[in-house]
């Protein structure tokens, strides 16, 4: 698959990190969108099929390709294979990170709820914390940045999962440890105060990175006020507001 490929594999799955990666500079999003283009491929494994064990499969198939392209073995057949597997080598990426990133998904496929917060916890770090971690090293992110960069990607995380409630609860999933009122302002207010520790951090070469939790604040915002938006399904802004948002904060080079 070539890179514009990849980019229009995310741009279908993921249209908020593909407007996110177009604002960054052209170097940074020819590395950004093979990593994207894995997690749409590992996002959507668990959905494709409603047989655990071949949704299992196609999991570990690609946690076996991963490791194959660390271990320096010519990436497999697949259409994102090849460009992740540039990215990966010239950017020294975690072996063990894109693992675990992989295999978080596996939550995704079996009806069980999370056993508590934590689990939930962990789980949001396990995807939109270690996919946000594996760019900002691609962007060149010193070790340092990693807790701050993980703030926001947790920000990002819970965002996104108050928006997707209503589509997991269709699927026959408990997405929230308290589904109460109570409940989902707890977790929007935990994303705030992640989104604060972050704040005023440096970030460097990694900013674009960080720009894909562009529109977390807002949706947390409204999660806090009106916890009944996430049922109803009704959490985001308009098209202009999303767009003028990242427009705004590539123009002044914030995330």
């Amino acid at each position: 698959m070539t890179l514009a490929a990849c980019a229009a594999l995310v741009e279908r799955a993921d249209p908020d990190r593909f407007l996110a990666a177009m604002a960054a500079p052209v170097p940074l999003r020819l590395r950004l969108f093979p990593l994207y283009a894995l997690n749409v491929e590992v996002a959507r494994a668990p959905w494709v099929t409603d047989e655990p064990p071949i949704a299992e499969m196609r999991l570990q198939w690609w946690r076996d390709a991963v490791a194959e392209i660390a271990a320096g073995k010519p990436p497999r057949a697949h259409e994102v294979a090849a460009p992740l597997a540039e990215v990966i080598r010239d950017h020294d990426l975690p072996l063990a990170l894109l693992d675990r990133m992989i295999a978080a998904r596996r939550w995704d496929i079996y009806r069980d709820p999370f056993e508590d917060q934590g689990h939930f916890d962990e789980h949001i770090d396990k995807t939109a914390g270690d996919l946000m971690w594996l760019g900002c090293l691609a962007a060149g992110a010193a070790p340092a940045l990693e807790p701050p960069a993980r703030a926001v990607a947790r920000a990002h995380g819970i965002a996104n999962w108050l928006v997707a409630v209503p589509e997991l609860e269709a699927k026959g999933r408990l997405p929230l440890v308290d589904g109460r009122a109570e409940g989902v302002q707890a977790l929007a207010r935990a994303g705030l105060d992640a989104l604060a520790r972050a704040k005023g951090v440096r970030f460097g070469s990694a900013v674009p990175v960080l720009r894909t939790a562009w529109r977390a604040g807002a949706i947390l915002r409204q999660a806090l006020a009106e916890p009944g938006r996430v049922a109803s399904g009704s959490l985001g802004t308009s098209e202009f507001q999303r767009r003028a948002g990242l427009m705004v904060r590539a123009a002044a080079g914030r995330w």
